[in-house]
């Protein structure tokens, strides 16, 4: 069947840039929402809508997903297993409850209206899957925090997050790279406690390189022994959309792009305000600008010669947009290619 529509598809002159609108990429943030998903998707969105010219950004996230309620009890922010969400209905089931979040002109491969593909969606088990009317966590989706620690905007995820944390103040543990950060985070001489915040930094798109899943950071072994179960933490990586925790993520630019996060200082008090979106470091804008990378920072980030790495470091966006190579960006068009024989 699937095999059918694609030649139905080539016959209706029904392209991938017909359906990959700017009200499909709303449909899926308002689904991220609604899930509980993962940050990850952010980054993956902004890159899809890069390439096919559609005018998407971090403030989208923010308008069309923020206010949309949790639906679904998976974990981590819920109780259940991917195959609970299976039996319970699948996602048809739960996107046809978000249908008032969606943009109803959006099409999908069928040609018709994306909505209509949910009429007959059914919900079979309403403690997996909750109703609009009772969700399981009120205005769930990701939101976007800015300020002068994350001038370009960073994310995260409230429904795997403490709600206590979510407005926090309180001092920096700075970390340079990961490694630095395996070595130190269990001595039990660290001058960390609860209100600490960890800053892991050097894990960006030009930094490791690549922007790898490393910001899950562990807690000190000594506060986990007092029954500490989470802190706030901020990292210019990513985290596993299957991680709980008040973790920070995306921060743009990183540190290895000279962006803020590069020049925080242990002590720096961080304020971190969800309800307001922002993310500040409590000195002066003049302080800030006097302030040097550290020199693990300077050697660790110097630019590759040539090869592979060089052309990733110097083309590589930031995770505002999409973490994906500036020539890549715009509608590539839908001429045909010369022959290549």
């Amino acid at each position: 069947e699937s095999g059918r529509r694609i030649i139905d598809m080539v016959k209706e002159d029904l392209k991938p840039s017909d359906i990959l609108t700017k009200g499909a990429f709303i449909n899926a943030i308002a689904t991220l929402a609604g899930i509980g998903g993962s940050t990850n998707a952010v980054v993956h969105l902004l890159a899809i809508a890069g390439r096919v010219g559609v005018d998407l950004n971090l403030k989208d996230f923010d308008q069309y997903g923020s206010n949309v309620p949790l639906l679904l009890n998976l974990q981590p922010a819920g109780t259940y297993l991917m195959e609970d969400l299976h039996r319970a209905g699948g996602l048809t089931a739960l996107m046809r409850e978000l249908i008032p979040h969606f943009d109803a002109s959006a099409i999908t491969v069928t040609g018709r209206p994306f909505v209509e593909t949910l009429a007959d969606a059914e919900i079979y088990d309403l403690d997996v899957i909750h109703e609009l009317a009772n969700p399981l966590q009120e205005k769930a989706g990701i939101v976007v925090l800015y300020g002068n620690l994350a001038p370009l905007g960073a994310v995260i995820k409230p429904s795997a997050a403490t709600p206590e944390l979510l407005h926090h103040r309180g001092p920096a543990l700075v970390f340079d790279g990961v490694e630095d950060f395996h070595a130190r985070i269990d001595n039990p001489d660290l001058d960390v406690d609860e209100n600490t915040v960890l800053i892991l930094r050097g894990c960006g798109p030009k930094g490791y390189p690549g922007m790898p899943e490393v910001a899950n950071l562990i807690l000190p072994q000594k506060l986990l022994e007092k029954g500490v179960t989470d802190m706030v933490r901020i990292c210019d990586g990513r985290m596993s959309g299957t991680a709980y925790g008040t973790v920070i993520l995306h921060v743009a630019p990183e540190a290895a792009a000279g962006g803020p996060l590069g020049l925080i200082q242990d002590g720096d008090i961080i304020e971190l305000d969800v309800t307001n979106r922002s993310l500040n470091i409590d000195i002066s804008a003049e302080e800030l600008a006097l302030r040097k990378p550290s020199d693990f920072m300077v050697s660790t980030f110097a630019q590759p010669a040539r090869g592979w790495e060089r052309l990733y470091i110097d083309h590589v966006m930031q995770a505002d947009r999409g973490v994906d190579f500036d020539f890549l960006q715009g509608s590539s068009g839908s001429s045909v290619p010369r022959e290549s024989h």
